[in-house]
């Protein structure tokens, strides 16, 4: 390494907040400014380990230490070609990942972490700033049809590894703008939308196709798709949310995070939601079950928005403070995490399970009846059993509920239907192990195909997916890393 006693001399530095007054007035990125040279200091901390396991906390296999070592040399060029070697669009891990390398780092034993994810967005931000990440045209077409459905990060890393092998690659999008999650389920602070159409441009400039507003199996006949393709390859997403099916569910004021979310995202791209009951926070008391990122984001979206108070439950207990035993270097750590959104004003509370919801005459939620829960751990040593504490119940002011408990698979109806591909045991698409489904020629990758789950591994499985169509079609080996 550059510095090889830079991770004793150098302490942890990420780019401070913007003051909470400040950014919950508007939509603009969290952070501010921090200076390249600061971050190349930071850089400088990735110790000579030996064995990296921040390669193992990372799903997409990241060549962190080697790209760590350039940022700090200043060699930006080898920086930017090492980052893309394995991560297609490392500005969007760079802002939403949940930095799984970074509790796998060996600094952090018994040190604060290197900051890698944003070591990765200075990097790439570098990269575009000195012209060095620009289209990569194959040098010759294979004649090969491929249609990817779905543009999230699944979807769009698969299309443009496909685009690069010399296939004709056509993404579908139902949405009037390509992006998946990426633009519609993450709010513009968390990831601003200019970044995925930067890296848009370099997708289009490599030869691909993309037809947005077009709902396969919808729209467009999955007959006419096969028809003019040799290989489809399935990105849409695990769409269908976790719902709560108690007492006073239908009433008006109940909604979907991601029906929350994409609201508001299509608000600021200025689409037109004219047609869209709206859903508002503005001067309401909100309620938030579920205690993730989902979760997290409604919090930040529903303050922006001038909500009155907004409150978020969670049915499992609070995380410890600090690393919980059960998981102990180099794993993922059970601990509380607190998000930018919390601390911009949220009452958080834990161990809170839903009984019924009560709405006032107009049939309009009113306020959640809720009962605190007591979680044991099975002596069997099983999974820990919750009981409801007697005297315990209570309610919540609720003018606007968001369920944010997660999704449960993708959507049935429609594309798969009419594909008639077989599902897994969780009702996700079963693949093999070139990401083929049980149709001859279909594909599936992502959430779609896994379930709920990270960014960083949906980019993960649409390059691997995409290795897979490329070795199908060309009947052997693929040209694809």
């Amino acid at each position: 390494m550059g510095k090889i006693t830079g991770f004793m001399e150098i302490e942890r530095a990420t780019p401070p907040l913007r003051p909470v007054a400040e950014r919950i007035t508007d939509w603009d990125a969290l952070y501010k400014p921090f200076p390249q040279e600061r971050m190349q200091e930071q850089a400088a901390r990735c110790m000579d380990c030996g064995v990296p396991f921040c390669h193992n906390g990372c799903s997409l296999g990241n060549l962190i230490p080697v790209w760590n070592d350039w940022a700090y040399r200043g060699e930006w060029a080898l920086a930017v070609e090492t980052l893309h070697r394995t991560n297609n669009f490392p500005e969007f891990t760079g802002n939403v990942c949940p930095a799984l390398c970074e509790a796998a780092c060996v600094v952090g034993i018994n040190r604060e972490p290197v900051s890698v994810r944003q070591i990765e967005r200075t990097i790439v931000e570098e990269g575009f700033a000195r012209g060095l990440i620009v289209p990569r045209p194959p040098l010759a077409r294979t004649g090969k049809r491929v249609a990817v459905i779905g543009s999230g990060p699944a979807g769009l890393a698969a299309a443009q590894q496909l685009t690069r092998a010399g296939h004709a690659v056509t993404l579908y999008e139902k949405n009037r703008q390509v992006g998946g999650l990426l633009r519609y389920g993450i709010p513009a602070f968390k990831l601003e939308k200019h970044l995925i159409d930067r890296r848009m441009q370099q997708l289009l400039g490599e030869g691909l196709t993309v037809r947005t507003g077009v709902h396969v199996g919808v729209d467009l006949s999955v007959a006419q798709l096969r028809e003019e393709n040799e290989a489809i390859l399935l990105t849409g997403g695990a769409e269908h949310p976790r719902d709560l099916p108690i007492p006073g569910r239908s009433l008006s004021g109940i909604h979907f995070a991601m029906d929350f979310l994409g609201q508001q995202n299509r608000r600021l791209a200025g689409e037109d939601i004219a047609r869209e009951a709206a859903i508002l926070a503005t001067g309401r008391h909100v309620v938030v079950v579920g205690g993730g990122d989902t979760g997290a984001d409604c919090v930040g979206t529903a303050i922006r928005q001038g909500a009155k108070r907004v409150t978020q439950i969670e049915l499992l207990p609070k995380p410890p403070k600090d690393r919980a035993p059960e998981t102990p270097w180099p794993l993922w750590p059970n601990q509380l995490r607190v998000s930018s959104s919390h601390l911009e004003g949220c009452t958080q509370e834990w161990s809170i399970l839903t009984k019924h919801f009560e709405g006032d005459a107009g049939h309009h939620v009113q306020r959640l009846h809720c009962v605190r829960l007591d979680w044991q751990q099975d002596d069997a040593g099983g999974r820990p059993r919750m009981q409801e504490i007697p005297g315990s119940a209570f309610s919540l002011e609720a003018e606007l509920v968001l369920l944010a408990m997660g999704f449960l698979a993708p959507v049935k109806s429609g594309l798969l239907e009419a594909l008639a591909v077989d599902l897994d045991g969780r009702g996700n698409v079963q693949v093999d192990a070139r990401y083929m489904t049980s149709v001859e020629g279909v594909f599936a990758a992502g959430d779609m195909a896994t379930g709920q789950s990270l960014v960083l591994k949906a980019i993960h499985g649409g390059r691997q997916a995409a290795k897979g169509v490329d070795g199908w079609l060309r009947g052997g080996e693929s040209v694809l890393p």
